[in-house]
Parts: C-alpha cells; structure tokens; sequence
C-alpha cells in the first residue's frame, strides 16, 4: 500500500487547471433537483447546493433537509471544540461554506459545498475570506464532511473533490435512515484520503492521528456522547497536542477551570494541615471556624504554620492571620 502524503507535503491549494473539464451529466448527483441559476444570479444564491456549473449554468440543490441529514455536521462541530481543548489550540468548522473554482477571468467556474469543513491549524493556515474558499488562492479544508442521507457524492462529486485536490474527505451515510435513501446504502463512514494524487480509502484519519473511521461515525449517531466517545476525542486531542506542545492548560476555558481545581486542591490540602497542628497542639477546632478562611488561600505557607504553631486557640489564630482586625 502507498504511504499517505504528509500534511507539510500537500500543497496549500491546488491552483484548478485550466483545460476544459469534462460536462456534468443531470444525474451526475443522485437525491439533488437541477435548477437553472444564471451566472449573473450566482453571486447572490443564498440557498443550499451540491454543486453549480457555469458552463451549463445548473446548480445541483438537496432540499429540505432534514434533522438527520443535519445532525452529523452539528455534532461534527461539538467534537471539533472537545478535541481542540484537549489539544490547547482552536480548530476553526466553516460548515457549508462555498468552495469555489475561477475562471481565468476571476469569475466563478464551479462551486461545492460540503456539509462542514474543517481547518484543524487555522493559525497557519490561508483561510478563507468572506465570500468564499478559493482554490488557487486558500487552503483547503483539512477535512471536508458529506452526509450521504439521500445523495450519494460518490457518483461525481467525489471524484471533483479529488480532482481540485482536497487532502480528506469524510462521507457519512447515518444510521437513521431515510425512506428516500437506496437500501444499497449501508450506515457507515468513509474515509477518503489523497495518496499519490488520488483518493484512497482509509481505516484512519490523516488530519486527526488515529482517530478511526468506526469510531468516527459512532461519535457522529450517538444521542448523547459516550463514555468511550469522551475516551476517544481524549486521546485524538492529546495526540494532536503532543505534535504541538501544548495541552489542556492551554485552552482557555479548560485551562482556567484546571487551575481553579488546583487551586482549590491546594487550599483543602493547606487548611487540613492547620486543622492537624491545632489538634495536635490540643486545640479545639470547630466544624465552621476554619470551614472556609480566605486568609489561608494568600497567605504564605510558613505565615500560616508560624500561625498554628504560636495561637493560643482558634480565634487568635484567624487574627494572626489578619482576621477581624
């Protein structure tokens, strides 16, 4: 089997060749309506699509969608935040953004767009302006999502994504099913990884280090994240954070709550230390008197044991430690 293309060896956007690319046929994307939407309209398309051509001016749109069409990138985007704070570092999801070819007149040539996109190093990564990800000019996602709940890109859309040269991409047909989607078309995740230009199936993530295609589309289907998800999404971040340096002292949420738990470590462990010396010196101590004493939590260590050692009880030694006076 060949060896995957490193990360640092994938070109940070294939500019599109220019030769003219083969037509789309009309049931090049299956479970999508093709509608006629000018050039002169495409700029202010609002709605969903597959893909839109500007050499048969047709855009290829999947509509309505649906909650279980819609779960999967959602979700996607939650785990996207739990393994970025393992890491330390943000990972940056442009959902259904529109991924966009020009012509040589900087016109819009072809556009997709997937169910999310995901940039797992957004700080050193050419990402994309307001309007769009432009091949050529951005980098492309490091993993683009397809919910396959009544489509299926395998048909040609895959083969598109291939061609601009996308390094993942993760097809997902869910486990709820659809009674539009073919029987055919068995629950699951596909990974598909570039390798010498072209894609390949992978058992494993490319962008996330031994993140499992299985485990992927469990994290995907799952009403409530499982303990083994929670497991998995650990290890996933701190692989990624052992490539970085960092961890989850270096999220700022997580980090501010890890070093408030130590904190609060510390305390307990100080003021059971001062309960101890005045029990051993034969001083009475209360159930409330030391239950929480600030003090104790700014005040220097041997400031505190000078304290317990030289009170005469329980309230001369809050006053040494600047209590009440």
């Amino acid at each position: 089997m060949a060896d995957f293309e490193p990360r640092s060896h994938i070109p940070r956007a294939a500019t599109p060749a220019r030769a003219p690319e083969p037509a789309l046929p009309a049931d090049a994307f299956p479970g999508c309506t093709a509608r006629r939407v000018p050039r002169s309209e495409i700029d202010t398309w609002e709605g969903r699509l597959e893909c839109w051509d500007a050499d048969s001016e047709i855009a290829w749109v999947a509509e309505p969608t649906t909650p279980y069409h819609e779960k999967p990138s959602r979700r996607l985007t939650a785990l996207m935040d739990r393994i970025a704070a393992e890491r330390g570092s943000a990972i940056a999801c442009y959902g259904s953004m529109d991924l966009m070819q020009r012509d040589e007149h900087g016109a819009p040539r072809r556009i997709l767009q997937a169910d999310e996109s995901v940039y797992v190093h957004p700080r050193r990564a050419r990402l994309p302006g307001p309007k769009a990800m432009m091949a050529g000019e951005d980098d492309f996602p490091d993993v683009v999502l397809e919910v396959d709940h009544t489509t299926d890109v395998r048909r040609a859309k895959l083969g598109l994504y291939e061609a601009w040269g996308f390094p993942e991409v993760w097809v997902e047909v869910p486990e709820q099913r659809a009674a539009s989607r073919p029987r055919r078309r068995r629950p699951g995740l596909t990974i598909h990884r570039r390798v010498a230009g072209a894609f390949q199936a992978s058992a494993t993530s490319g962008a996330f280090p031994g993140w499992t295609a299985a485990e992927i589309h469990a994290a995907l289907n799952e009403t409530d994240l499982s303990e083994r998800t929670f497991a998995v999404l650990h290890r996933v971040g701190a692989a990624l954070g052992a490539q970085d340096g960092t961890g989850p002292d270096d999220d700022p949420m997580l980090g501010w709550h890890r070093r408030q738990s130590r904190a609060e470590g510390r305390a307990a462990t100080r003021l059971e230390m001062v309960r101890e010396i005045l029990r051993a010196r034969g001083i009475p101590v209360s159930d409330q008197g030391l239950a929480r004493v600030p003090e104790i939590d700014v005040t220097p260590d041997d400031t505190v044991v000078r304290a317990a050692i030289a009170c005469h009880d329980e309230a001369d030694f809050l006053a040494r430690l600047g209590r009440g006076r």
